[in-house]
Formats: C-alpha cells, sequence, structure tokens
C-alpha cells in the first residue's frame, strides 16, 4: 500500500495551487463536500426505503391497515 507523506503532501498541494489558482480551490474542496452530500442521500435512499415504497410493497396499504387485517 501506496503511503503518502508530508514532502509529498506539499507537492501535490503546491501542484493543486498551480493549477486551480489559490481562490479556485475552496470552490473546489465545497464542490466536492456537495458531491460527497449528494452521493451519501442517495446511497441512503436505496438502502432505506421511504414508507411510501413499504406500502406499496405491502399491496398500497399503510403498516397499520395490514395489521388489522
Amino acid at each position: 500500500m501506496v503511503s503518502v507523506g508530508p514532502l509529498e503532501a506539499a507537492i501535490l498541494f503546491g501542484a493543486f495551487v498551480l493549477l486551480f489558482g489559490a481562490k479556485r480551490i475552496p470552490d473546489l474542496a465545497r464542490s466536492l463536500g456537495l458531491a460527497k452530500g449528494e452521493y451519501q442521500k442517495a446511497v441512503s435512499e436505496v438502502t432505506n426505503p421511504s414508507t411510501a415504497e413499504q406500502d406499496m410493497d405491502r399491496g398500497g396499504m399503510t403498516e397499520e391497515v395490514a395489521e388489522e387485517q
């Protein structure tokens, strides 16, 4: 496994500053954070079905109605 030491991290940071400029880096970080949040939201929606989806699995009945029958 490859590890990045402090010298390599400083070189990578310097390359980012040269490529994107100091003013664009916070915008890129913000966009990356928003994208990560959207990804986590999508994964959560897939792994945890909504109540409407659960109702449709029961034939359109809510859990209370299904328990009464």
